[in-house]
């Protein structure tokens, strides 16, 4: 996948996700110099993106590349963070879900963070912020004391 506004053109599947996301930190961090770093505490700089598109008057058609590799990055965040895995949705899921694909966490439960994002951006309301979601989230691995 060359650019992350293609991604809305075809069904993307989980194994390209990462790519997706090294895409949009190259793209956002070559631009401004944001501090996308894979962290937990960089879903605030994500949360701050979404909220600027919305401010700068982007609707959800011209917004849906950069949302989607915002998405991937999250998914991304919780693939190195938090012990999920890229997965692709059934026919099921992605009619609940309303995207391709998610991620698995460690206990089994099956999150949606290109759709979270997709809800970030439609309502702007501080209980969708990424960061927070990531904090509190079900089934995260836990890390074993030092």
């Amino acid at each position: 996948m060359d650019e992350v506004g293609e991604a809305h053109t075809r069904v993307p599947c989980a194994s390209e996700m990462r790519a997706c996301a090294a895409v949009l930190v190259s793209r956002v961090t070559a631009r401004n110099r944001l501090p996308l770093d894979y962290s937990e505490r960089s879903l605030r700089v994500v949360d701050f993106m979404i909220d600027g598109l919305r401010k700068g008057g982007a609707d959800l058609e011209r917004a849906r590349g950069t949302l989607f590799g915002l998405g991937a990055y999250v998914g991304e965040v919780l693939v190195r963070r938090a012990g999920a895995v890229w997965v692709d949705f059934d026919a099921q899921q992605r009619g609940y879900f309303g995207q391709p694909v998610g991620v698995r966490m460690p206990d089994g439960r099956v999150w949606n963070p290109l759709g979270k994002v997709v809800n970030r951006f439609e309502t702007g309301g501080p209980e969708d912020s990424l960061q927070l979601f990531c904090l509190k989230l079900h089934g995260r691995a836990r890390r074993a004391a030092a």
